[in-house]
């Protein structure tokens, strides 16, 4: 089940592709801190099927892109599998 990537150079801050499943089901959120202002902190770093920020050290899932404490979540994509080896992530 799942593992993380960050692909830095898109988004505000790169974007992390999660894979849920194994079998093609994907997430994809923005790297950049959602509770800091933009530019202001690091990517956030990925940690097994969390994202966390560089700033706060707050966790996020990378599942749902919710974080603990009702805190902003992540900044969602939307993702179309191509084919089995292409997906297109886009607003």
């Amino acid at each position: 089940v799942s593992n993380a990537i960050y692909y830095p150079g898109y988004g505000n801050s790169g974007i992390i592709v999660f894979n849920t499943n194994g079998s093609g089901g994907y997430v994809a959120f923005d790297a950049a801190c959602p509770n800091q202002k933009a530019g202001s902190c690091a990517a956030m770093t990925i940690k097994g099927v969390n994202a966390v920020c560089s700033c706060d050290k707050k966790e996020y899932n990378l599942f749902t892109g919710q974080g603990g404490d009702g805190t902003y979540p992540l900044k969602q994509y939307r993702i179309q599998v191509i084919n089995e080896n292409l997906i297109r992530i886009y607003n």
